[in-house]
Formats: C-alpha cells, sequence, structure tokens
C-alpha cells in the first residue's frame, strides 16, 4: 500500500493561504474545509493541510514558530522537470510570495524555491540523472 503524506502548516489568514496555493494551481479537497482549515492537494500522495493557527494549536502544546524569525522546516518538493520549478517559482511570486535564491544548476539536479505567505520554505528541484551518472 502506498503511503500519504499530509503536512499541516499553520497560517495567519487561511482564504489567503487558499487562494496562494490555488494561484500555483494546485486544487482543495473540499471534504477536509471548515473556517478554520483547508486541504491542498498536491499530488495523489502529499497534501497540506491549512490550519489557523487556532486550530493548529490544537494538534501541539509547543509554541508555533515564528517564521518572520526562525525556520521551523524546509519542504522539498521533486517536479518533473525544470519547466514546471520555474513555472511554480514565478507563480508563487506573482501570488505575493518571496524567493531567498537564485535557480541552481548543478547538471545531475536543478533547483530553486519559494517562500509561501507564511513564511513556510519550499524548496523546488528536478533530477536531470542520477548522481552517480553525472
Amino acid at each position: 500500500m502506498s503511503k500519504q503524506i499530509y503536512l499541516n502548516l499553520p497560517v495567519a489568514d487561511l482564504s489567503k493561504s487558499l487562494a496562494f496555493f490555488k494561484a500555483l494551481g494546485f486544487a482543495d479537497n473540499p471534504q477536509f474545509a471548515s473556517e478554520s482549515g483547508a486541504c491542498i492537494v498536491i499530488s495523489d500522495s502529499i497534501f497540506v493541510m491549512l490550519c489557523t493557527r487556532e486550530r493548529f494549536r490544537d494538534f501541539t502544546p509547543k509554541a508555533i514558530c515564528d517564521t518572520s524569525q526562525a525556520v521551523e522546516m524546509l519542504i522539498n518538493l521533486c517536479c518533473e522537470n525544470r519547466e514546471e520549478v520555474d513555472g511554480l517559482v514565478a507563480r508563487a511570486l506573482a501570488a505575493g510570495g518571496s524567493t531567498y535564491d537564485k535557480a541552481e544548476d548543478l547538471g545531475f539536479m536543478y533547483s530553486h524555491s519559494f517562500v509561501d505567505l507564511d513564511g513556510h520554505g519550499w524548496g523546488l528541484f528536478c533530477m536531470t540523472t542520477a548522481p552517480s551518472e553525472a
């Protein structure tokens, strides 16, 4: 049986965050929609649960990271090709996101990144050949 991944991310403004990810071309799953959360479908096995900060606090006794001051985690997503990488970064920037680096071509791998509206870092990459073949 294949496994699915559900990433839970705290967001300041649920409707703005939902619009941001839809602008990137991702769909939402209305089965998981409520006033305090939404589900973004990245693929058949990867989902991002956008939770209001209040709802997110129900899942953990720890403080929520202030992403303007610290990094909570980096999310890396493997893309089909460099056009998908560049397209996602361009759409993220157009939707109000930011980036802190430039695209990098290592020969066997191409990568770039964006930061969403709530400061979560998304690394995007595609493998052009296996590292041992480079």
